[in-house]
């Protein structure tokens, strides 16, 4: 099993990641927000699972980061709600007032949030500059001190204040958050 290390701030270089996260680093600093990160090339966080063991260093709540869209595909979503909870698109779609939401594609994510599949997170929307993605947020995320996200890449995880992803974070990149109430039981 891996071991990981959380290490406060930016990675000392920038050899061999990619633009979309040094970007991820360079906003973050210069709103002045404090994060740590827990490098994990090897097993990239696309698994649940893999997420729960970096969480339990990283210490701060772990989303599930959905990429939703309507049947036309002229709405996206993106929908921030906690790992263990189970996902009912008949819970948010009476919420946000839209019908028939399913999974985006991942060209889609990546032509929105500049997101692989597996890697989408509150970051990519810095990548949405025609403000495209609608942010839906389970109330249950805001209750934690601290978030685990993606810096737009699943080969690292940071641990950054709630608060201020949710305050600081969206009012620089624009965009607005829905908060959604979602329970994940059955009908």
């Amino acid at each position: 099993m891996a071991t990981y290390e959380l290490v406060y701030g930016k990675p000392q270089s920038f050899t061999g990641r990619l633009d979309k996260e040094v970007r991820v680093y360079e906003l973050l600093e210069n709103l002045g927000m404090e994060f740590w990160r827990i490098d994990h090339p090897l097993a990239e966080a696309n698994t649940m699972e893999v997420c729960e063991k970096i969480d339990a260093c990283l210490d701060a709540t772990i989303c599930k980061n959905l990429f939703l869209t309507n049947r036309q595909h002229t709405d996206y979503y993106l929908l921030m709600m906690p790992g263990e909870k189970k996902f009912k698109t008949k819970e948010l779609t009476k919420q946000i007032n839209s019908s028939r939401l399913s999974f985006a594609s991942g060209e889609e994510m990546e032509e929105l949030l500049d997101c692989t599949p597996g890697s989408a997170s509150v970051f990519g929307l810095m990548n949405d500059q025609k403000h495209q993605v609608k942010l839906l947020v389970d109330e249950d995320v805001l209750q934690g001190e601290f978030l685990g996200a993606h810096p737009c890449i699943n080969t690292c995880s940071l641990k950054l204040h709630t608060r201020e992803v949710f305050e600081k974070f969206l009012k620089a990149v624009g965009h607005d958050m829905t908060v959604v109430k979602l329970v994940g039981e059955e009908d």
